[in-house]
């Protein structure tokens, strides 16, 4: 079954750029475990202003600073999972703000869509994997650390989830896996 999201979906579309990039531009510190996240929490604004940035630029897809949001990452800095589920959401909410207020300046524009960033499992340590995906983990282990984010991120209002950086096989295996229930592309 086609989603209707995709489907309505004019080529090419122009997706905004590196989050961190535009946020480091706004004089955002960025040198945290927790990389974009730990704004959901310290400077929600500036993720706002950012996502404002890529709208006003003609970008027609904003990516959420949901990507390095983990229960795993969050636990190390006192957030308990409950709280790492609300900032989770909260990502999604930031980018929908800042779309709404992009589309009251501008009502005659196509809605932008939201795509909910879900990382992969090295980027909540931090520490470079994230790019060769030599993690030493078994397939249960993916799964639990990527099941609940992404049945939350499917909830949400997000338009579509994007997957990014996924450095290994048995990552992209396990990613495919849970999708297979998702009803977002």
């Amino acid at each position: 079954m086609k989603n209707s999201i995709v489907a309505s979906i004019s080529y090419p579309l122009l997706i905004d750029g590196g989050l961190s990039n535009q946020l480091e531009a706004q004089g955002c510190n960025l040198n945290h475990p927790l990389w974009t996240a730990h704004l959901l929490e310290t400077d929600p604004e500036a993720i706002v202003k950012s996502h404002l940035a890529y709208l006003k630029a003609g970008a027609q897809c904003i990516t959420t600073a949901s990507y390095q949001v983990s229960k795993q990452g969050f636990v190390k800095f006192g957030i308990d999972e409950h709280e790492t589920d609300l900032l989770l959401l909260k990502s999604v909410n930031l980018a929908k703000e800042a779309i709404d207020s992009y589309m009251k300046s501008n009502p005659g524009k196509a809605r932008p869509l939201i795509a909910a960033s879900i990382g992969p499992y090295g980027a909540f340590l931090a520490d470079g994997s994230e790019y060769h995906g030599n993690y030493g983990l078994s397939d249960k282990e993916l799964m639990d650390f990527h099941a609940k984010r992404i049945q939350l991120l499917n909830t949400s209002e997000a338009d579509v989830l994007a997957i990014e950086t996924i450095p290994s096989a048995q990552e992209a295996r396990i990613l495919a896996r849970i999708l297979e229930d998702s009803h977002k592309p």
